[in-house]
């Protein structure tokens, strides 16, 4: 072997070249590449809890409000419309908790949080504009199958 500097010749396993003292052994150019979704990942959990915070609001108070057809509305409104706001905030409380599930076992690189955040990212693509924001990053940090390995490798390390 010899020096890309002098061109001395080097006895091997030398670290540095006897002539002109040059190191031999390479440093890395850049530093190790981490993976595609080790900076996402928590702020994904944490997107994913304040949003379903916002959404268990509004379906709290759906299901105290419309719960025993209390007189919000005027009396020419059908009774049923009562039923259907007070499902549609269970709806929202169901998607709240699951939601908050979804960010806390991100956060804690649960193995079912990348899936489970997966289905809610497609379902919240619907609800414009900062759920659509949310699914759309969602899907685009967690779906490829690059991230699928390098959070199967980060969820067995945790």
């Amino acid at each position: 072997m010899f020096c890309h500097t002098c061109g001395t010749r080097i006895p091997d396993g030398a670290g540095f070249c006897p002539s002109c003292g040059q190191s031999l052994r390479t440093a890395p150019l850049m530093p190790p590449a981490q993976g595609r979704i080790a900076g996402h990942v928590r702020l994904l959990g944490i997107l994913w809890i304040a949003m379903s915070a916002f959404h268990l609001i509004p379906g709290l108070f759906l299901l105290s409000i419309f719960d025993h057809g209390f007189g919000f509305l005027p009396p020419t409104v059908p009774y049923f419309v009562h039923g259907i706001l007070h499902t549609v905030g269970w709806f929202l409380l169901a998607g709240s908790l699951l939601g908050v599930i979804a960010g806390w076992g991100l956060l804690d690189r649960q193995p079912w949080a990348r899936t489970l955040a997966i289905v809610l990212g497609f379902l919240n693509l619907l609800h414009m504009p900062f759920g659509t924001a949310l699914g759309i990053y969602t899907l685009w940090v967690l779906l490829p199958a690059q991230s699928e390995q390098e959070y199967r490798q980060v969820a067995r390390a945790a």
